[in-house]
């Protein structure tokens, strides 16, 4: 199947909002979980955490602080050029991390043959992908011009509702335009308010080469403009990062054995976000756990979520996990087709930056928290019990692994939890998101599938 959409179409709903609409059940959820960023200007900790993001994200950016990422810096921030595209019909740009056998399938019936038009696996994968798009991204560009003025779309108002949120946590808007010096309006600044790094920072190295469409350009081409115009576009959360770990994520699920592989391609993902000036740290963080957050509500069959008319017309879904089911049947059959093999074995050909299991888990560990301080330190002195918290979250695991309970879903992601206390993590269900370990946490999910399975022979 072909489909033509406008130019970048995936870019603009994930990151611009022409259309202000009421903020959602959804939206409010979003706010309510990413608010205690608007606080951390009063306290002391916090005040730490956004003098730390501010310094990591520069590092990182400039090569000052080395990261290490699955290709040298040179060939990564060439990546991450490549990575300012989005290709959220079918994709394409995630199925690197399927390996090179089933990359290779995927990408013959699923990939963009220009920047307006692409082929897709099967309807319903389309559907799939489209809906959860929409969803997460929905949340994510709402929340954009939320925390950078209280606003839909910079101009009109949020309701009352979604402003006590903020009053609530005596949380203010433009928190990073506030504290780095570039509040909104001022020269140089976002005309709405949290500027981006490429805005605040002090210095930005610049990235020459291709892009996704092999079209000669640079970072700044994607930052200022033509390629796409960011300077009056909120800095968080980090739509791409929002937008990769859901592509990622679903990816995995529909391919659990390249699971861990997935999921280290998201954190690429969103890491090469701050490579190319775009984005902070914390935004990076704040995408990931809206991600992870939205598309377990998804896998749970959540009213508020399924079911939903989202922005651009998105033909709703109304039972998630069955829309996974058919999806994974086409994808198999697609995958097996393309590699003349099954898809386990096909799995395990893989020459790609994926192929090292031990560099994966490496740099996936260094996207857990950017080491960031500790903002909130009683949950940084304890384990959250996910199934208490967040008992949806153990669908992250089942929908890929369905011989587990969701019980043992979610104590397996309370086993493998990462650091606690980061700015994010304030004990709520949201929160405990932002401290998931996916990557740890599949490994244990098939390793007790494949247990099962086999006792159960």
């Amino acid at each position: 199947m072909t489909t033509k959409t406008p130019l970048l179409l995936a870019a603009v709903v994930l990151l611009f909002s022409i259309v202000a609409p009421a903020q959602s059940a959804t939206d409010l959820a979003a706010f309510n979980g990413l608010a205690p960023v608007s606080a951390l200007q009063n306290t002391t900790a916090g005040q730490a955490a956004l003098a730390a993001n501010y310094a990591v994200t520069g590092g990182i950016q400039t090569g000052k602080l080395r990261q290490p990422t699955l290709l040298p810096l040179a060939e990564q921030r060439q990546q991450a050029l490549r990575d300012a595209a989005i290709t959220g019909g079918d994709l394409a740009q995630l199925a690197d991390g399927l390996g090179t056998a089933l990359g290779a399938a995927y990408l013959a019936k699923a990939h963009y043959k220009d920047s307006s038009h692409f082929t897709n696996i099967s309807p319903a994968v389309a559907s799939l992908i489209a809906y959860a798009n929409a969803s997460t991204g929905g949340n994510s560009n709402a929340a954009k011009f939320f925390f950078a003025n209280a606003t839909s779309n910079g101009k009109i108002p949020v309701s009352d509702q979604a402003r006590t949120i903020l009053q609530r946590v005596h949380g203010v808007t433009d928190v990073f335009g506030k504290s780095y010096g570039f509040p909104a309006g001022s020269t140089g600044a976002n005309p709405y308010g949290n500027s981006r790094p490429f805005q605040t920072e002090p210095t930005t190295a610049t990235i020459t080469g291709l892009d996704y469409f092999n079209v000669p350009t640079e970072n700044t081409a994607y930052n200022r403009g033509p390629m796409m115009n960011l300077v009056a576009s909120p800095s968080f959360p980090s739509g791409h990062t929002t937008y990769g770990y859901t592509g990622a994520l679903l990816l995995a699920i529909l391919v659990p054995e390249r699971y861990q592989q997935m999921v280290a391609r998201g954190a690429e993902y969103g890491n090469d976000r701050i490579l190319m000036g775009s984005h902070y740290a914390m935004d990076v963080l704040a995408g990931r756990t809206l991600a992870l957050y939205g598309l377990a509500h998804l896998l749970a069959n959540d009213p508020a979520y399924v079911g939903q008319r989202l922005y651009g017309g998105t033909t709703p879904i109304m039972d998630f996990p069955a829309a996974i089911q058919r999806a994974r049947a086409d994808m198999a059959a697609a995958l097996e087709a393309g590699c003349a093999r099954s898809v386990q074995k096909c799995a395990r050909e893989d020459k790609s930056r994926f192929k090292k299991p031990a560099a994966d888990q490496t740099f996936y560990a260094v996207t857990q928290t950017y080491d960031l301080p500790v903002v909130f330190p009683q949950t940084a002195q304890s384990v959250e019990q996910v199934g208490v918290l967040a008992p949806e979250a153990g669908n992250l695991l089942t929908a890929a692994f369905p011989s587990l309970t969701l019980d043992q879903a979610d104590q397996i992601l309370t086993d493998t939890e990462g650091p606690g206390g980061g700015f994010l993590d304030n004990g709520s269900g949201f929160g405990v998101y932002s401290r998931l370990n996916l990557y740890a946490a599949a490994g244990k999910a098939a390793a007790l599938a494949a247990a099962t399975h086999s006792s159960a022979r």
